[in-house]
């Protein structure tokens, strides 16, 4: 079976660490598009408006591959690529750094601090790690090798050159690599711990909290007590799968919430971010064995969870 072919290299720069979206020409048995003008304010103008997309083709934003502007009475050709930069809309500050906790020819190890998402998604584009990081270590090339939810503080392992990253994604992929994280949530002297929580967890599309249903395990977490003071305990979370929200669901199901968590028990109405809350969920360990290099590999967390002050 042939293998699909490499895009062509975008002829635009990143702009505030974010690659321009490429455009590809589909097939057009039907002659519905004289020329490309028309093609993408059919494509666009639903979004942004058939004027927008005529004021962006005015302004010369759309490239063809050698990088000179497109004009939108050029002929319709099928399989011809475009790029363009989009508009990015106004993103509320994080007002937190991302730590870098290694770095060599082939890996960034970041601490991602609570608030951020990792990669563009959504309302959040410019203000995620990765943007962060192309922008303050010059790596334009810098990929996740795998997600760390917005709202989790802690390690993302980011890959430098974009041959390595299969390699380190099935990592992720396999279940290749050790996680640990820390938790914060309420003590209860009647539960026994250490356990570990199997169940089927479902995330809807468009639902802000996923749920446990009957049928067979999808998750298993394993939960460990490591310390408690009073009413309140410190967790260690060993995940052998990675289902979205898949700890904060198991540590509520056993009635020990996380504290600051604004979606288990009670979905709260979104707002402004809270950066006096944050999450108290860390990903605090990495461990695995390096698929290029064949060494063993351990990174830790240098953040601390604010509930649970040192001392």
């Amino acid at each position: 079976m042939r293998g699909r072919r490499k895009p062509p290299p975008a002829p635009l720069p990143q702009r505030q660490g974010i690659d321009a979206v490429r455009v590809r020409l589909p097939e057009d048995p039907e002659g519905l598009w004289g020329c490309v003008g028309e093609h993408l304010v059919g494509r666009f103008g639903g979004a942004i408006g058939a004027g927008r997309v005529a004021e962006m083709l005015e302004a010369g934003r759309f490239v063809g591959a050698d990088g000179a502007a497109v004009r939108g009475d050029e002929p319709y050709t099928a399989g011809r690529c475009l790029w363009f930069h989009r508009d990015f809309a106004p993103e509320e500050q994080v007002p937190f750094t991302v730590g870098v906790v290694y770095r060599d020819e082939r890996l960034v190890v970041a601490d991602k601090p609570h608030f951020l998402a990792t990669m563009p998604r959504g309302r959040h584009i410019t203000e995620t790690a990765v943007a962060r990081l192309r922008r303050e270590l010059d790596l334009p090339a810098l990929q996740p090798a795998h997600r760390l939810d917005r709202l989790t503080a802690g390690l993302v392992l980011f890959v430098v050159r974009p041959e390595d990253r299969g390699a380190y994604q099935t990592l992720f992929r396999d279940r290749l690599v050790r996680k640990e994280y820390e938790a914060v949530a309420p003590y209860d002297p009647e539960l026994v711990l250490p356990r570990t929580v199997r169940s089927r967890i479902v995330k809807e599309r468009g639902v802000l909290a996923a749920r446990e249903e009957p049928g067979e395990a999808n998750s298993e977490s394993r939960v460990e007590l490591v310390e408690h003071r009073g009413a309140t305990g410190r967790y260690r979370l060993l995940p052998a799968t990675g289902r979205t929200h898949q700890l904060r669901v198991h540590m509520n199901a056993l009635g020990l919430p996380i504290v600051h968590d604004p979606l288990y028990p009670v979905v709260e109405e979104e707002g402004a971010a809270d950066f006096s809350r944050p999450l108290q969920l860390l990903a605090r360990v990495l461990e695995f064995t390096d698929p290029v290099g064949g060494e063993p590999r351990r990174f830790e967390s240098g953040l601390r969870l604010s509930a649970w002050p040192e001392g």
